[in-house]
């Protein structure tokens, strides 16, 4: 928020972040499937979450009030973190366009706001292809926005696919009474994102400005088969299997991007 934005009392607007990440891989067998999905498991169990939740905390400048988690049978975690917004030391401008710290630099530092992430691993009945899904919100009010832990975010993990989407919800009002529907300037969530990120991903946009709603997609660009395949490795395959695993391996990808089945 400006210095000149004056306000009638505290900053009622509420502003949302939701960030899914989509991890794809090939596994043959059904054996290697499960060894698949009991890997992911594993690694974005709950205690590994919630770390990852307390480093979103600490970035956009608030405090941990209660922490919720748990691990399901047979697969996946959810924690939720109810969070309470403090006075930082020194003003930030966290809605100032830009990225914010990558993991290894994250330092510590809201009332009625939360994160919460859930973990979704699955995988195809007959074809090969498993998928893993994280969502992670982040809702927040005050001065304090999600934005700035999104280099954070994409940096944690090892994502194929990558959508966000940020709303500003309700008004607050200045000392004349009038309302404000948004409290900062924003064109696009690309703007926070860092250059090797963009450099990284296909994007695409699909904002509604008037009602403060952005929407950004990314697909990762580079595709190495070795790199999607669990449990073996290209030196193990023909041509003619390694050729029908890329495209099964696309094909998937490419409709989690655009959100249908494609023939």
């Amino acid at each position: 928020m400006s210095d000149n934005l004056r306000l009638h009392g505290f900053n009622n607007l509420t502003s949302s972040l939701s960030f899914n990440i989509y991890d794809i891989c090939y596994a043959k067998t059904e054996e290697q499937r499960s060894a698949y999905i009991d890997y992911i498991d594993e690694l974005y169990n709950a205690e590994r979450l919630t770390q990852i939740l307390k480093d979103v905390t600490n970035i956009i400048g608030a405090h941990v009030l209660n922490i919720a988690r748990q691990d399901y049978e047979p697969h996946g975690a959810s924690v939720t973190i109810l969070i309470a917004e403090h006075e930082l030391d020194e003003p930030v401008a966290q809605t100032t366009p830009g990225p914010g710290p990558l993991p290894e630099t994250v330092v510590a530092h809201l009332d009625k706001s939360h994160v919460t992430v859930h973990s979704y691993p699955e995988s195809h009945p007959d074809n090969g292809i498993s998928t893993f899904r994280l969502d992670i919100d982040v809702s927040t009010c005050g001065h304090i926005s999600p934005l700035k832990a999104l280099n954070y975010l994409i940096h944690s993990f090892d994502s194929d696919i990558v959508t966000m989407d940020y709303r500003v919800r309700g008004f607050t009002r200045d000392v004349n009474g009038k309302k404000l529907f948004i409290d900062h300037e924003i064109a696009s969530i690309q703007d926070y994102l860092a250059e090797d990120t963009k450099q990284a991903y296909q994007m695409m946009d699909v904002n509604v400005y008037q009602d403060n709603m952005f929407h950004t997609k990314m697909l990762l660009k580079d595709f190495e088969l070795d790199n999607y395949l669990f449990g073996t490795s290209r030196r193990d395959i023909t041509f003619e299997e390694a050729r029908d695993i890329e495209s099964r391996l696309r094909k998937e990808m490419l409709e989690i991007f655009y959100s249908r089945n494609l023939d």
